[in-house]
């Protein structure tokens, strides 16, 4: 589930804080923060979910927390690998602006390298178009659910990419409404493969680039609450496509697991806990920011399948304070799936919140 409106809640909590008017924030690599602890979940009591509805729902929602994420792999035409993250998260509170922040992170992987960076801004009243097309200062996204187009621009890094969907939108616990802890939930749809290429600039020099991402949308009206989650999003050669989540709370221990499995041949299982095993094979600790992440996972699927994920860079760590007031890993990986003897190649991305604690605090919504 895309994780995310915890990062977006947090975003207004510091947005109470600062000036509405305020330009987009700059481009960080390191913040020194306090020492790691449990982050957080939402805590809020669904309502009974309605059907989730195309075109409609590929558009913006009257919700307390939104967002649209894009993960993918990338290689330039001399075959220089790279991966990609951008979102907009959309956080409504009444009696206060819309606040819109936006996250950028391009992984360098034959270089081993890593930048990111951050925007924010609040405005009067939600961003309403369709199709759809948000814009966080300079940084935006345009989509009709079908194509879209990216586009962000840092100091050392910058991209802008069109993105072409191979698949049908992906339902997750069935009807799209995720459940992802005790009365917990929110809508939520994944397109899993979408074809990618474009532009990457990195110091001042342009490649062309194409590859393969993936597009997460989630909205509803959840809160933040204590603990943190560990994200999987993985796209097979053999067109395999896998969405796994794992939530934790406060004191870190699991407390629920789901999931989605997307075969080629577009037949779908729906994972639950009894269903997945998931263990950390290694860990990382962060020179920023002092946390330490599991680094490297043995998932165990039914039926028989067995995956190992590995990251193509440790150092993955986005300390968005000036925007969410979140630390958290996200990073492009590799993935090994086993299966009847058989062994198919896989990339993937993962998030991992909860823990790091950043060094500022926020007042309640």
């Amino acid at each position: 589930m895309r994780r995310r409106a915890f990062l977006a809640t947090l975003a207004f909590g510091l947005l109470t804080c600062r000036n509405a008017n305020e330009q987009p924030a700059q481009e960080h690599t390191a913040t020194p923060v306090a020492s790691p602890r449990p982050a957080s979940l939402f805590l809020t009591p669904p309502p009974a979910p309605g059907p989730v509805v195309f075109p409609r729902d590929f558009g913006s929602h009257d919700v307390l927390t939104e967002w649209w994420y894009y993960t993918g792999h990338l290689r330039s035409t001399v075959g220089e690998r790279f991966g990609f993250q951008f979102v907009i998260f959309q956080v409504q509170r009444f009696g206060y602006p819309v606040v819109y922040a936006a996250h950028a992170a391009l992984t360098l992987v034959d270089r081993q390298a890593f930048l990111w960076d951050e925007r924010l801004i609040a405005v009067p009243q939600r961003q309403e178009s369709w199709p759809l097309v948000l814009a966080v200062a300079d940084w935006t996204i345009a989509s009709d659910g079908e194509t879209d187009r990216i586009s962000a621009r840092s100091r050392s890094f910058s991209f802008t990419l069109e993105l072409q969907n191979q698949r049908p939108p992906l339902l997750h616990d069935e009807d799209g409404y995720f459940s992802w802890a005790p009365e917990t939930g929110s809508y939520y749809y994944s397109r899993t493969r979408l074809a990618t290429w474009g532009v990457v600039s990195v110091g001042g020099h342009d490649v062309t680039v194409s590859g393969l991402a993936w597009n997460d949308h989630q909205w509803g009206n959840f809160l933040l609450g204590a603990g943190g989650w560990d994200w999987f999003a993985i796209q097979l050669e053999d067109g395999t496509d896998l969405m796994l989540w794992q939530s934790r709370d406060a004191a870190q221990r699991v407390i629920q697991r789901s999931g989605t499995l997307l075969r080629a041949d577009g037949s779908i299982r729906w994972l639950h806990d009894a269903n997945i095993r998931l263990h950390a094979t290694g860990s990382w600790q962060s020179p920023h920011s002092g946390a330490i992440y599991p680094s490297g996972w043995r998932i165990e699927l039914p039926p028989g399948m067995t995956l190992t994920v590995t990251p193509l860079v440790l150092d993955q760590e986005l300390q968005t304070l000036r925007s969410t007031g979140v630390i958290y890993w996200e990073g492009a990986v590799s993935v090994i799936a086993e299966q009847a003897g058989v062994n198919t190649a896989g990339q993937g991305y993962v998030e991992l919140t909860g823990y790091a604690t950043p060094s500022v605090s926020f007042p309640p919504p």
